[in-house]
């Protein structure tokens, strides 16, 4: 492997990449480290927990092992071939399981569900749990199975701020936040409420993929950054917007914003000025204005409050179980919507050759396609309408999201809630206490990633002289590069998320607590380096 230290010019070309297209470089660069010191490889760049909530799972395989022996009661002529579940009777056949069952992994959980659904057609849910689990049947309704949407919607709400909702939301299950945000933008784009070449705005520092959908030949929008620039008085970063930023929303060019909140890098959650702002600017200058908020991280901060719960009708909310779960392989998400919302509004004062087109491209799915909602629509365009019959995510999936919600709303804080917000506390610890920055206290922080700004700190400890040689000298991305050069460890650019270009981002989810000391230690060693050169230079 050629080193790159010095190459400034590939480490441009590098600079152009995806932060997760350079990441297999940097992999490949830490690898090659790990085979001549035998250092195991510490890859900081990833955003997937090491930490599992396991009740929700061994609920799930319990409540499995049940389906299958209500399947073989249903059919039990051949011993490889079972029925399928039946409903009649099933709550209290469930109950004596459990009660069999009663010191299994799992039961406990269960047990409360059922308690919780005692009185509310309860044959009906357990069956829906049941035949789910067993996964027989095509998702029906396509958009989220009943039960699963009434524990998705309760733990929502308890998620996003605590308020219930004027009308509980519209909800769509889908294959994580990854498919929501293409569902969105394809069927925003494809019932012509956003079009090729419009403006729309973009919260930064910002997950890759929202910067670089928006550039797709088929979208092509003009995209304007609001970027988070707002500080401390001595220079460190909050990642808050000051009221200008958020004001270029204000503009009604502006037809859609996307953000991640917690932000992602910073993983820092809206203030409540710029809810505050948000919600003003909605009510009086730009009241079409499309919000998506992706909320996957709002649960790793105390008292976090969604857009969904500031501005109602114009946000699509977006959630993840991936994160807080711990669940990345399942690929569970949600889109959420009220019924009375500003995209089916601007839908419906659509005429002439746009209604139309709508008209014709759900027609063979309804007699009066202008009502239909713009959640049941996006239903429909992911799976290019025709094959609408069969949408849906897999019922199993399904059952896993329930499971999780309930166990969230069923359990202590002290359970699991505090025990992970703990363990990413302890880890931002080990990594401030060796890299010698002390981050300033925030309770809008999640803690689940932290930005460092390389050339801050380096003003901070060695001076703005050195900061300026140290710009002048050497490409951003050249830390990272000789992290996993010439010690195994694998963190992302910050500039890849527009962010600072001299950050980098820190994963404190995915990696044992001493990785983090490592980590730090590391950092700092590169920089010390980097001041020896500048002081030998300058015949100090």
């Amino acid at each position: 492997m050629t080193h790159l230290e010095d190459d400034r010019a590939a480490q441009r070309r590098l600079e152009g990449l995806s932060p997760f297209e350079l990441k297999g470089h940097l992999i490949d660069l830490a690898e090659a480290e790990q085979r001549k010191t035998a250092h195991a490889m510490l890859n900081a760049g990833r955003g997937n927990p090491n930490w599992t909530a396991a009740p929700p799972r061994e609920a799930f395989f319990l409540l499995g092992r049940f389906a299958v022996l209500e399947s073989r009661a249903a059919w039990n002529e051949w011993p490889a071939v079972a029925g399928m579940p039946r409903r009649e009777g099933i709550t209290e056949r469930f109950s004596v399981f459990l009660d069999q069952n009663a010191g299994e992994p799992g039961a406990d959980l269960l047990r409360r569900i059922l308690n919780r659904v005692t009185h509310d057609r309860s044959d009906a849910v357990l069956h829906e749990l049941v035949d789910g689990i067993i996964g027989d049947n095509y998702p029906v309704p396509d958009r989220i199975l009943p039960f699963v949407a009434k524990s998705v919607h309760e733990y929502l709400v308890h998620a996003m701020g605590g308020r219930q909702p004027e009308a509980p939301y519209d909800l769509f299950a889908v294959e994580g936040g990854t498919a929501a945000m293409c569902y969105i933008f394809d069927s925003l784009q494809v019932n012509r409420v956003l079009r090729a070449g419009d403006r729309i705005a973009l919260m930064t520092p910002i997950f890759t993929p929202y910067l670089e959908i928006p550039h797709l030949d088929r979208y092509g929008f003009d995209v304007v950054e609001v970027s988070a620039s707002r500080g401390t008085a001595d220079g460190f970063h909050t990642w808050d917007y000051d009221d200008a930023e958020l004001d270029k929303l204000a503009d009604p060019s502006v037809r859609m914003v996307c953000l991640v909140n917690p932000s992602n890098p910073p993983s820092v959650a809206l203030s409540e000025r710029a809810l505050d702002r948000i919600r003003d600017i909605v009510e009086n200058r730009n009241p079409d204005l499309v919000i998506v908020t992706d909320d996957v991280y709002g649960t790793f901060v105390e008292g976090f409050t969604s857009l969904m719960e500031v501005c109602p009708r114009n946000t699509i909310g977006v959630y993840s179980f991936s994160k807080y779960f711990g669940a990345t392989g399942w690929r569970l998400g949600v889109i959420a919507l009220q019924p009375d919302n500003t995209v089916d509004a601007q839908i419906a004062r659509m005429g002439g050759e746009d209604a139309e087109a709508h008209r014709r491209r759900y027609a063979s799915l309804t007699l009066d396609p202008a009502s239909m909602k713009f959640i049941d629509r996006m239903v429909a365009d992911s799976r290019s309408v025709a094959l609408n019959h069969t949408a849906g995510l897999s019922t199993p999936q399904q059952v896993q999201m329930a499971l999780f919600a309930l166990f969230a709303l069923t359990h202590a804080p002290e359970e699991y809630h505090r025990p992970v917000n703990e363990v990413l506390r302890r880890r931002l610890a080990a990594l401030s206490e060796s890299l010698g920055v002390e981050f300033p206290d925030n309770p809008l922080r999640a803690g689940y990633y932290v930005e460092l700004d390389l050339l801050y700190w380096a003003e901070q400890h060695w001076g703005s002289e050195f900061a300026a040689w140290m710009r002048e000298n050497y490409e951003p991305v050249d830390p990272v590069l000789r992290l996993s050069e010439e010690d195994g460890v694998v963190l992302l650019n910050g500039g890849g998320f527009d962010g600072p270009a001299w950050s980098v981002r820190v994963s404190l989810a995915n990696l044992d607590h001493d990785a983090y000391t490592r980590i730090g230690r590391a950092l700092r060693e590169i920089g010390e380096e980097y001041h020896r050169r500048f002081t030998s230079s300058h015949g100090a």
